[in-house]
């Protein structure tokens, strides 16, 4: 066989070009720009769910503690400084966008801006309600006085 320079062609050497690489560089530092400028846009709907399903689990909470403590225990609700906690623990923050009210027994009301919801240890309850609403969306959050049960619904 006779070997011919011409027909013994290499193949091209591997790698990229210093352009394409630029360009590649280029397209991932646009891409990260955007990804790292990005923001979720407030939704109100999920945040007035997520709030009162938190305010109701707060509230099934108290009254679990109640029944296994064998003791009173309230769920102190603060619009004044926008926050609720659960006998002398933590004060959990509530969303500043929202406009929440407290209706109660008079007994209960500390001020116009703050009262309790308390669970007795047979699992009754004060009763009461508690509103959340923005943007013409509402929803409450009820709870009945004689089985001390927390329902959460759409109010419209």
């Amino acid at each position: 066989m006779i070997w011919c320079r011409e027909t013994a062609r290499r193949p091209p050497a591997g790698g990229f070009t210093l352009l394409e690489l630029l360009v590649v560089i280029a397209i991932l530092g646009f891409a990260l720009t955007l990804i790292a400028g990005y923001k979720a846009p407030w939704s109100s709907g999920a945040a007035l769910k997520a709030t009162a399903a938190e305010l109701a689990s707060g509230l099934r909470l108290a009254r679990s503690q109640a029944i296994l403590d064998n003791r009173s225990v309230a769920l102190a609700l603060d619009l004044q400084r926008r926050s609720w906690r659960i006998g002398d623990g933590q004060p959990h923050p509530l969303p500043a966008r929202l406009s929440i009210e407290l209706l109660t027994i008079a007994g209960e009301r500390a001020t116009e801006r703050q009262g309790d919801i308390r669970f007795n240890p047979d699992g009754s309850s004060s009763g009461g309600r508690i509103s959340i609403a923005e943007d013409g969306r509402q929803i409450a959050i009820g709870i009945d006085w004689l089985t001390g049960r927390v329902q959460v619904a759409d109010a419209h």
